[in-house]
Parts: C-alpha cells; sequence; structure tokens
C-alpha cells in the first residue's frame, strides 16, 4: 500500500464508481424485470370509462371546412394572408390567398352546435358530442405529428398510449388483446406499426393489428383439426416447457412478451373469430353502419368491429383510415367529400349503437386527426387545397364522463391559431387517462432511473371544463 501512486489512487476510485453504476443498472433492471401480464388491474381512482375507442383520421382534417366556422374568413376570402401565416407553410411553396370554408355550417341538435353539411349524419349525434376546437401540436410534418398524437412526443421510440392504457389496467377479458389495432386494408398509415407499438414498455402492450378483411389474426387457426384432449395435452405441455424456459433466462420482457402472445393466440382462436364476426348483427345494424354501400363498407365494418371489442371488455381499440384521406393539399371540396362521405355515416352509427347499448356510458370515443389546415389556399382555383396547419385544430370526444352537446375552446377569427382554452397534446393525453381513472403523473415506467410518462415531463392538465 505504501507504493502506491497518485495514479493508483484515482484509478481505484474510478474502478469503484463503476462498479457501484453497474450495480445500481443491475439492480434498477431486476427491480424493473417484474411480472407483467394484462390480468385487469383496478384505476387509480373511480373511473368514467372502462374502454376507448380512437377513431384516427389520418392526415389532418381541415377545421375551417368541417367544425369551426369562421365568418371573418368568408368576408376577407382572396386577400393577402399575414405574414405569421405566410411562414406558416410547411412545404416551401408560395403562399396563397385566404380561403373561406367549402362548406354551409348548420346548427345541429338541441345544443345548436356547428357542423358542416358534409357530416349530416355525425350532427344527428351533436348533443352527444364534446367538441374542442383549440387543440394545438407542434409540428407541421406528419411524422413528427402522428408521433406526438400517439406517444406524446414527435421522435420515434416511445409507447404509444394505447400500450399506456393497457399497462395501467389490464383488459377484462383475458381471451382478447388488451390493445386491438384496426387498420385499413388498403395501406399503413404513415410511420406505420410505429403508430402501436410498446417500445420501451413491455412488448405484452404493444397494440394487437386485426384485419377487417379475411382472417382476422393470420395463423390463427391450426392447419389440422385435432381432437379438444390431445389439443388440451399439448397446451399442458407447452406451459410447462415454457416455465422451465422462461426460468432459466429471467429479466427477458421480451421472452414473456412472446410465450404470453403464444397463450393468449391458443385463447383467442374461438374469441377472435366471434368477436370480429359482423355476420351476426341484425341486417337493420349492419345497414345502418353502410356495410351494404361500397363507399362505407370497409369503414364501417371496422366499427362495428371496434363495437363489438369493447363489448367484450377490450380495453383500447384504434381505428385507421387510408393512408392520408384528410391530407387535402388539393381538390379540397372533392376531398372532404371523398373522406367524409367514407366515415360520417359508419361514425354516427357507432355512436348511436353505443348509446343505444348503454355503452357510451362507460366507453370513450375520441375522434381526430395530427393536425388540422391553414385558413389560406394552396394552389389555385378548383385545384386548391390547403397545407397543414398545428397551431389550432379541432377534435371531438364523446361518451363516458363527458359535457355532451358542449362546445370548449375557440381559435382566432380565421381559425389559424388556438387563443381561447388552449388544448396541447399532453392535455389531451392527461385527460384521456383521468376518464379511464389514471393520474398521467402517477402512471409511471421506471426505465434507467426515470420515471417515464406518456406525457413525459412536459407541463399538461386533465382539461375539467370538458368533464360532466
Amino acid at each position: 500500500m505504501k507504493n502506491r501512486t497518485r495514479r493508483d489512487f484515482f484509478s481505484n476510485i474510478a474502478n469503484g464508481i463503476h462498479g457501484a453504476a453497474l450495480a445500481s443498472l443491475l439492480g434498477a433492471e431486476a427491480k424493473a424485470s417484474g411480472v407483467y401480464d394484462l390480468k385487469p388491474k383496478a384505476p387509480q381512482f373511480p373511473a368514467k370509462a372502462k374502454s376507448v375507442i380512437q377513431l384516427f383520421m389520418n392526415g389532418g382534417p381541415s377545421q375551417v371546412d368541417l367544425f369551426d366556422p369562421k365568418p371573418t374568413l368568408t368576408r376577407l376570402a382572396g386577400t393577402a394572408p399575414s405574414r405569421e401565416l405566410s411562414f406558416a407553410i410547411s412545404n416551401g411553396d408560395k403562399p396563397g390567398l385566404l380561403m373561406p370554408g367549402a362548406y354551409e355550417f348548420k346548427r345541429a341538435g338541441k345544443c345548436g352546435m356547428e357542423m358542416a353539411t358534409v357530416m349530416p349524419h355525425l350532427a344527428e349525434c351533436a348533443d352527444d358530442i364534446t367538441l374542442i376546437r383549440s387543440m394545438y401540436g407542434e409540428h407541421a410534418n406528419h411524422e413528427p405529428a402522428l408521433f406526438l398524437m400517439h406517444t406524446g412526443r414527435t421522435i420515434a421510440s416511445r409507447p404509444a398510449i394505447g400500450a399506456w392504457v393497457a399497462y395501467g389496467l389490464g383488459t377484462e377479458n383475458q381471451n382478447l388483446p388488451a390493445y386491438v389495432v384496426l387498420d385499413d386494408p388498403k395501406g399503413l398509415p404513415i410511420n406505420g406499426i410505429s403508430n402501436w407499438q410498446s417500445a420501451w414498455l413491455p412488448p405484452i402492450y404493444q397494440g394487437t393489428r386485426f384485419r377487417a378483411e379475411g382472417p382476422p389474426v393470420l395463423n390463427l387457426e391450426p392447419r389440422e383439426e385435432i381432437p379438444s384432449p390431445l389439443v388440451e395435452a399439448e397446451r399442458n405441455l407447452l406451459r410447462k416447457l415454457d416455465s422451465a424456459h422462461r426460468e432459466r433466462r429471467p429479466y427477458q420482457p421480451e421472452l414473456d412478451a412472446r410465450i404470453s402472445s403464444y397463450e393468449l393466440a391458443a385463447r383467442m382462436q374461438l374469441a377472435a373469430s366471434d368477436a370480429l364476426d359482423v355476420n351476426q348483427e341484425s341486417e337493420a345494424t349492419r345497414e345502418a353502419y353502410g356495410l351494404n354501400e361500397s363507399a362505407t363498407a370497409s369503414y364501417g365494418k371496422r366499427c362495428l368491429m371496434a363495437r363489438r371489442l369493447v363489448e367484450r371488455g377490450v380495453r383500447c381499440v384504434q381505428l385507421y383510415i387510408e393512408s392520408q384521406i384528410f391530407d387535402s393539399h388539393g381538390d379540397l371540396t372533392g376531398s372532404l367529400n371523398y373522406a367524409c362521405g367514407k366515415t360520417d355515416k359508419p361514425v354516427a352509427a357507432l355512436l348511436k349503437d353505443l348509446k343505444q347499448r348503454g355503452l357510451l356510458d362507460s366507453t370513450l370515443v375520441v375522434w381526430g386527426g395530427e393536425f388540422g389546415r391553414l385558413p389560406m389556399s394552396q394552389g389555385t382555383g378548383k385545384t386548391a387545397g390547403r397545407d397543414h396547419g398545428p397551431g389550432g385544430f379541432s377534435v371531438w370526444m364523446a361518451g363516458a364522463g363527458l359535457k355532451r352537446g358542449y362546445i370548449h375552446g375557440a381559435t382566432d377569427d380565421i381559425g389559424f391559431k388556438a387563443v381561447e382554452n388552449r388544448v396541447s397534446v399532453h392535455d389531451f393525453h392527461a385527460t384521456i387517462l383521468h376518464l379511464l381513472g389514471m393520474n398521467h403523473r402517477d402512471l409511471v415506467y421506471e426505465r434507467h432511473g426515470l420515471s417515464e410518462r406518456l406525457t413525459d415531463q412536459f407541463p399538461a392538465r386533465v382539461v375539467s371544463e370538458i368533464l360532466a
């Protein structure tokens, strides 16, 4: 010891620090690698909603054309935009002129909520809707805006809100996934399956894709019919082998998730096929959802599937419409006619069906896209459309725990920016979690010494003004 140099002394200290850090990380890993499953968990406080259906409208629906009438915008139509609005375009094009809404607005329901005439079926549900006109985002490009709306950040590799809900509450039906995604048969949305990822949450909480055409889940059914006793014996043997395999490989959530997925797949062989078989519905119900019309059949089928899934205890269901259907850069009227023509009737049917069955009192329905549109034209003449507008846009919610027939917040006189009772995406997420009985600050996952949250470290508040 007497020959130790100053260098030896600091080297040993460094080794000690490294060792302590390693021990801390290993300890944190061991602590974080508990048993994760989808068994139902009690909410943190009494919940208004048991489940949520998110109707995600890819592309960015235009607030000033659908939900947010602006007489001033009509009066100023054809004039040059302000300098601030001119700089808001996302693609470097030359700024267009102020452009009024494409449709007449009419008051709907006893509440008198104004909606565009292009959505006549949804207008019939106005008294059940909570319309937020003051949403705002952070980015004008689809990819980061989609990440923000689904995960709370504009970057990739964060858990989706559905994964957080599954993590916090599990599911009431152990024969179906907690978090189901019904994407469009025409293709995945921008960002693909990253929209429903679990990221660094245990993989068991990621979204499970169910197909609306063909078998709901690929490779779910066995190739050959096997007698029931033999099937049960085979599963018992697999459980024992899985248990032994897992015991030799602790702290591997991916392994746990894979085994749990196989076990769930076995239970789903009957449950999934039954839950998604819309042929069991009456002809009147199928007609209401638009299953007999070419324009509405695909989306209507998925809306009906969503009702059947929450009816069976699935916690979170997300529906996507064909990629960027509301991305109205050109032919604004034609674009919105097409998008609303495919979705308006099925969405209204879903709300009416949930209400008639008493499910709207326990289900939260959420409608909206990743941002809105700018109040000025992009292009000219009949080919004109609107560019992306994250500064102020509209979304609506319906169901459990909400004021119904209620409008919250406002954008400025031309629908450019949210100015009154502004609602951030983090506020929006905090409110959804609150309705499901979870405090966004307390729903945490410990990772690398951080208490990770859906709302991250951003300021967020529950929008109490919209709560019943």
